[in-house]
């Protein structure tokens, strides 16, 4: 997919360039950063020259993943990045967003106005039937903004992440396009709540 730029009453939302290296850099110096998200720890020049100038084209040109510098309106100092990203399972894809914010921005609400702006991009633009959310457990800032969106909590995943050669509890949550009022493009069959039992030797 071609890159593409999103914005919101306050935020602008663009593909990471590698004008972006040095602001991505100072973020990822956050403990808390690398101890609740997947860059690494610690967060070299190089691994943000990597991130921007590497990993974010080639997600793009090859549709694996969507990653988003959100900047306080057009030119702004940069608040947070998000991103849509994309599994393969049974020959289906599978949609996950990934987000962090800067310290010094965190408590206006940035993070959820991207969350949704990006959200909203990926039902209509990627055609995604559901997007998921996970996050190692005790990660209650992250949970907040998912929820605030309107992220639904599905439950615990043991040993779902992966860490520093330890395997780590994950809380997932997922967003369906009727979440935000959109159409979905198939038509959902919910699961019925099962009945009283019937049968048995008397």
């Amino acid at each position: 997919m071609e890159p593409v730029i999103l914005s919101t009453p306050r935020l602008d939302l663009r593909p990471f360039a590698p004008s972006d290296e040095e602001e991505a850099h100072a973020a990822g110096q956050d403990p808390d950063i690398q101890r609740w998200t997947m860059v690494p720890s610690p967060y070299t020049r190089a691994d943000a020259k990597t991130f921007v100038s590497e990993r974010v084209p080639a997600g793009w040109r090859e549709d694996t993943g969507y990653a988003f510098a959100v900047r306080l309106g057009a030119g702004g100092p940069l608040v947070a990045a998000t991103g849509v990203y994309v599994h393969e399972a049974f020959g289906e894809k599978l949609y996950e967003v990934g987000y962090w914010a800067t310290r010094e921005h965190r408590g206006n609400g940035y993070m959820a106005e991207a969350l949704d702006a990006v959200s909203r991009w990926a039902f209509t633009a990627l055609g995604a039937l559901r997007l998921e959310w996970r996050a190692e457990v005790g990660n209650t800032g992250s949970r907040a903004v998912a929820e605030k969106v309107g992220f639904r909590f599905e439950g615990t995943l043991r040993a779902a992440l992966l860490r520093n050669g330890t395997t780590r509890d994950c809380w997932i949550a997922a967003l369906l396009p009727s979440d935000l009022g959109l159409t979905p493009g198939l038509p959902h069959l919910p699961a019925r709540e099962p009945g009283p039992a019937v049968g048995g030797a008397a």
